[in-house]
């Protein structure tokens, strides 16, 4: 009897949902105990990252506590490109990590992964072509 209840405690089990942020993109991130899957907006992360350092960036809080293979990984992510999104699922993964065991907030707060990248694009200046670069000036 006992044993049928904590079956259906883990199949009922709670997602850890968390967010995350870099630059304009937003990622909302859902884990749930599984074989390790990772689903980026209903895709498999491989397909959707074609670059090995994104797909790194998104293992990298999952390696870091050893829970690679330990939870199917679902992302819903949109807004900016795709280097901002990567960033934002891996701050969003770290956090849901913590939130399922707080221990893992030294491990993952000393790899960076907590930390909220603060580097934005910068606005356009008016009387300046553009954040920084300033109209052609002639002397004569």
């Amino acid at each position: 009897m006992v044993e049928q209840d904590t079956t259906a405690t883990e199949t009922n089990a709670q997602p850890s949902i968390a967010t995350g942020r870099r630059k304009e993109a937003v990622a909302r991130v859902r884990l749930l105990p599984g074989p390790g899957t990772i689903l980026v907006n209903s895709r498999g992360y491989e397909e959707y990252f074609p670059r090995e350092a994104w797909r790194l960036a998104i293992r990298s809080p999952l390696l870091v506590t050893h829970q690679l293979g330990k939870y199917n990984v679902n992302v819903t992510v949109d807004g900016g490109g795709l280097t901002g999104q990567a960033g934002a699922i891996r701050m969003g993964i770290a956090r849901a990590l913590v939130q399922l065991d707080p221990a893992h907030r030294a491990m993952l707060r000393s790899g960076g992964l907590l930390t909220r990248d603060p580097r934005m694009k910068e606005r356009k200046k008016y009387g300046q072509k553009g954040a920084r670069k300033r109209f052609q000036w002639t002397k004569r």
